[in-house]
């Protein structure tokens, strides 16, 4: 077992990926966004975890595993506020029982698998119930290299034919599933959290601005529009204030999503009110080619979209949002 970043094996290409107990839907939808732009094979695991198989991911980003598996969870902490603790395996199950470790990122390399498992008790084995524990357990199998010593009908004899095989091939680092893509939420979400309660408008245009050039960027990798958006603004009391807008027509545009950010945002009239974070949803995302475009006679507009390109090949080698509009200005509504 190893957390050093030169120790990020060619076989170890499994993340399993989990949050803390608690961490809200909301939250978790936004882990999910953020994990696809790293790795689109993706299998979700509700209500708190997933998995990721980052094999085809490594050469794209020029990058170990644990260095893959490290860049998860620090864009989650810092964009998320989401505090995720990752293991790395050749398997489902070794990457699953890593993740329970108290570092945040533990890396199990195919050769340890052994040395890793061994001295654990034979509760931590992955899908292990603890009727099955207790079983085990009170005939002298506590920890999982004592349950993968065993022979295999012994153990089947004491848990039953299916599930007997099935945990003692676990407890030996056998794990034949592959990790099964799952469709992408249908909606996806950017939170922005102040260091202190913000009455600066422009402290709001420029979250705004950022969610908007992040959720763009990540609708335009994906392949995917957006119909509408919701924004979230939670007070300093602790209450919070929606507002869902539609679209003029499906986008994923940076300038389309600013602009329905700021009129939304100016329609809730917050003056006086003392912001304490903003989370932004775009809602019932589709695939981009289901829907025509408008042509536009706005210049400023067409120049802004011509933009895109570049500053998506940017984003993509530098991160999403690494590179954003300057200064855009606010247009109210009408």
């Amino acid at each position: 077992m190893t957390t050093s970043r030169q120790a990020g094996p060619a076989g170890a290409h499994v993340l399993h990926v989990r949050c803390r107990p608690g961490t809200d839907e909301a939250s978790y939808r936004a882990l999910l966004a953020l994990i696809c732009d790293i790795s689109p094979v993706l299998q979700v695991l509700p209500p708190s975890a997933a998995l990721v198989d980052v094999a085809g991911a490594l050469r794209y980003w020029d990058a170990s595993p644990y260095d893959l598996a490290q860049r998860i969870r620090v864009r989650a902490l810092a964009h998320l506020d989401v505090d995720v603790r990752i293991g790395v395996g050749p398997t489902w199950t070794v990457a699953a029982i890593a993740s329970k470790g108290p570092v945040p990122v533990t890396v199990v390399a195919p050769g340890q698998v052994r040395g890793f498992l061994d001295p654990l008790p034979v509760e931590m084995l992955h899908g292990i119930g603890p009727v099955q524990a207790r079983q085990l357990t009170s005939f002298g199998l506590r920890t999982i290299g004592a349950l993968a010593a065993v022979p295999e009908a012994t153990v089947q004899r004491i848990l039953g034919g299916r599930a007997g095989r099935l945990v003692r091939d676990r407890a030996r680092g056998i794990d034949p599933r592959p990790v099964t893509p799952t469709g992408l939420p249908s909606t996806t979400s950017e939170r922005r959290v102040f260091d202190a309660d913000t009455l600066d408008p422009d402290v709001m245009r420029a979250a705004l601005l950022e969610t908007a050039v992040v959720l763009g960027d990540r609708l335009r990798k994906r392949g995917q529009i957006a119909t509408g958006l919701t924004l979230e603004v939670a007070l300093a009391g602790g209450s919070t204030l929606n507002r869902t807008r539609r679209l003029p027509e499906p986008s994923h545009h940076t300038d389309d999503l600013r602009v329905g950010l700021y009129t939304m945002f100016e329609a809730l009239h917050l003056q006086r009110a003392r912001i304490r974070g903003i989370t932004v949803t775009a809602d019932r995302l589709a695939a981009a080619g289901t829907a025509g475009g408008q042509i536009s006679l706005d210049r400023v507009r067409e120049s802004r979209l011509r933009a895109e390109p570049v500053m998506d090949k940017v984003n993509a080698k530098f991160g999403p949002g690494a590179v954003r509009p300057a200064t855009l200005a606010w247009r109210k509504a009408g």
